[in-house]
């Protein structure tokens, strides 16, 4: 596989994981740890069938249990905040909040040894902060308080997702075959966190039931198989600067569906998350 092949099936991540805020509207009111159930099943399923058929089921057994612990944390965390701050807060407010985590990469990875923070760096954080800081305080309409607890979940996700990005150097390469472990350890844990604390409730007609399915099929499925190709055989660097803009994309198609509606709080939010993490790579790639 070339380099070039390699950077375009990781770009498919890209795209939808724009699509991760719009299908899990669709699935409301499924509870989130119910929801991360049902995604990563079919997502892991998936992922362990296409593992067998390709040969790989030899080369999990390589891998260290630190990885996969690692692993499943991260995907349970990040998607159970995710799944859970939508359902608390205005889903293109949320979604872009929790897009925080592109920055926050580039943030503590200049804290990494061998590396450092430059003013790009910080005038990026600073654009993206305000953004969220426009979505909490809610521009003209006034804080809204209800919307409070969705909106620092999604803080958290940003948090979680970053975190585990720049720790994951730590661990070394894995197999993109562990994905599908990753995913399959998520949904069983997912399963028994779910029937200890929730009610359940299964998606509702064909809406809620199609939304479910994209998002194991896709966002919380394909996209993690393709991204781990991408960066691993890939352009990261570009890689890493187009996931950039799948906060725009995301808002753009919840406004477009009529999820969301237009407006300058949210456009002025959009452009200052989106153009702080841009410009917070651009110092990335000085030397």
């Amino acid at each position: 596989m070339t380099r070039h092949r390699a950077t375009m099936i990781g770009f498919v991540a890209v795209l939808l994981w724009a699509l991760l805020a719009l299908f899990t509207v669709g699935t409301a009111p499924t509870p989130p740890l119910l929801l991360n159930a049902i995604c990563f099943t079919i997502g892991g399923t998936l992922g362990l069938l296409w593992t067998a058929r390709t040969g790989g089921l030899a080369r999990l057994r390589g891998v260290s249990w630190k990885v996969y612990v690692f692993g499943t944390l991260g995907l349970f965390g990040y998607h159970a905040l995710y799944f859970s701050a939508l359902r608390l807060a205005p889903a293109a407010e949320a979604g872009l909040i929790a897009y925080l985590w592109p920055l926050l990469i580039v943030l503590l990875s200049g804290l990494l040894p061998g590396e450092h923070l430059r003013a790009g760096h910080l005038i990026g954080a600073l654009c993206g902060f305000i953004g969220a800081a426009l979505i909490i305080q809610g521009g003209g309409g006034g804080f809204n308080a209800e919307a409070l607890p969705g909106y620092l979940l999604a803080l958290a996700c940003a948090l979680t997702w970053s975190g585990y990005s720049v720790m994951s150097r730590k661990l070394g390469d894995a197999p993109t075959e562990t994905v599908a472990v990753f995913c399959v350890a998520t949904a069983i844990l997912s399963v028994v966190m779910h029937l200890l604390t929730e009610t359940t409730i299964w998606p509702q007609g064909t809406l809620g039931w199609a939304s479910a399915i994209g998002l194991g099929l896709g966002p919380v499925g394909l996209a993690f198989y393709v991204w781990d190709i991408g960066v691993k055989r890939g352009d990261i660097q570009l890689l890493g600067t187009a996931s950039y803009a799948a906060p725009l994309l995301s808002t753009l198609i919840l406004v477009a569906v009529g999820v969301a509606e237009p407006s300058w709080l949210l456009g002025a939010a959009t452009l200052l998350i989106t153009g702080g993490a841009v410009i917070a790579a651009r110092a990335s790639l000085k030397d």
